[in-house]
C-alpha cells in the first residue's frame, strides 16, 4: 500500500487533534513512564497506511534518540510542551521546543529525541506513514557519534547507554 504523503500525514495528525472527545479519554500519566495509546485512524482509506497514537508525558521522560526506519511522520502537541532534539554538524545538537497547537514533521531519514519540557504534564499524537514496524535507536558515543541498534515500534525507547 502507498504511504501517506507529508502533508496528508499533517491534515490526518490536525483532525485527531481538534477531535478531543477521540483521545481525550485516553489521557493518562504516569511517573514512571510515558503512556502511550493506539489510535483508530478513523478512516478505512487509511487502514495499513497510517499508524496513530497518543503519548502522554511526565518530567524525565525521553525517548533518547531514533529514527522512524522506512516512516515519515507528524507529531502534534495538543498540551504541555516537548523538546525535539535532532543532531546537527560536527557533534551539535539542534534543539527545539514544541507547545500545545505546535506541530513538526520529520522524514523516514530523521534521526531525533523527544522528552518532555515544561511544568506541566504534556500530551502529543504522533502519526507514521507506513504504520511503525521497525526504528534504530541510537547510543550517543565519543565524540557525538551515533551507532544504531534496531528495536521494534513495540520496544519503549529510552536513552541508550554507551556501555551497552
Amino acid at each position: 500500500m502507498k504511504a501517506l504523503t507529508q502533508s496528508e500525514i499533517r491534515e490526518v495528525v490536525a483532525g485527531v487533534a481538534e477531535d478531543e472527545a477521540r483521545w481525550r479519554p485516553l489521557v493518562r500519566h504516569d511517573p514512571a513512564q510515558r503512556l502511550y495509546e493506539a489510535l483508530d485512524p478513523g478512516d478505512a482509506e487509511f487502514e495499513g497506511r497510517l499508524g496513530l497514537w497518543l503519548i502522554c508525558w511526565m518530567d524525565g521522560h525521553d525517548t533518547g534518540f531514533h529514527d522512524h526506519g522506512v516512516s515519515s511522520g507528524t507529531v502534534r502537541v495538543v498540551s504541555g510542551e516537548v523538546l525535539d532534539e535532532r543532531p546537527g554538524p560536527g557533534g551539535t545538537i539542534d534543539a527545539r521546543t514544541y507547545g500545545a497547537g505546535e506541530s513538526f514533521d520529520f522524514g523516514s531519514w530523521d534521526i531525533h529525541r523527544l522528552s518532555h519540557a515544561g511544568r506541566v504534564p504534556a500530551v502529543s499524537i504522533h502519526a507514521y506513514s507506513p504504520p511503525l514496524e521497525r526504528m534504530n535507536a541510537y547510543v550517543v558515543g565519543p565524540g557525538g557519534v551515533l551507532r544504531p541498534t534496531e528495536v521494534t515500534y513495540g520496544d519503549e525507547l529510552r536513552p541508550l547507554d554507551a556501555a551497552a
